[in-house]
């Protein structure tokens, strides 16, 4: 995914996003995602979500869509232009989450979520680098179906 998501949290307790510095003996060291990086600590009480690790619920039971993945639609539909924001009605934001992800489910996917969802895409997409997906990622597998091929000759 093109946004790398893995030391990005959210902190039970405290506004905003986080990037995970360093793990200490009572929590873990963390650093504000905003203008005026600040760090401080997240205790040990406190709920770390890290948005890795995140998924919204689909129609079908057996699948989710990891809030990675749905950032990167946000951001080929829309690019940093959201049409809403945290502070959208609830039919803003459900019309906006069903051009980005059609078949989420409408039954467990709150109105809260969807506004999470629209304030941490502003967040990372201005403090975390996004980066492309190149050709090279593309290539390595088309070269190993070449070389099955060979090897099977």
């Amino acid at each position: 995914m093109p946004f790398d998501l893995k030391e990005i949290a959210s902190i039970s307790g405290m506004p905003g996003l986080y990037k995970i510095v360093a793990p200490t003996r009572n929590g873990i060291i963390v650093e504000s995602l905003s203008e005026k990086p600040a760090r401080s600590v997240a205790q040990a009480r406190n709920r770390v979500s890290i948005l890795q690790e995140i998924s919204m619920y689909t129609n079908d039971e057996e699948h989710t869509v990891p809030l990675a993945e749905i950032f990167d639609r946000i951001r080929k539909q829309y690019g940093s232009d959201l049409p809403v924001t945290s502070k959208s009605s609830t039919q803003e934001l459900s019309s906006f989450l069903e051009s980005v992800l059609p078949d989420y489910d409408q039954d467990r996917v709150y109105a809260s979520d969807m506004k999470k969802l629209a304030q941490w895409y502003q967040i990372v997409n201005q403090f975390v680098p996004y980066t492309e997906e190149t050709e090279e990622t593309a290539a390595p597998t088309q070269e190993t179906e070449g070389d099955a091929a060979a090897s099977a000759e």
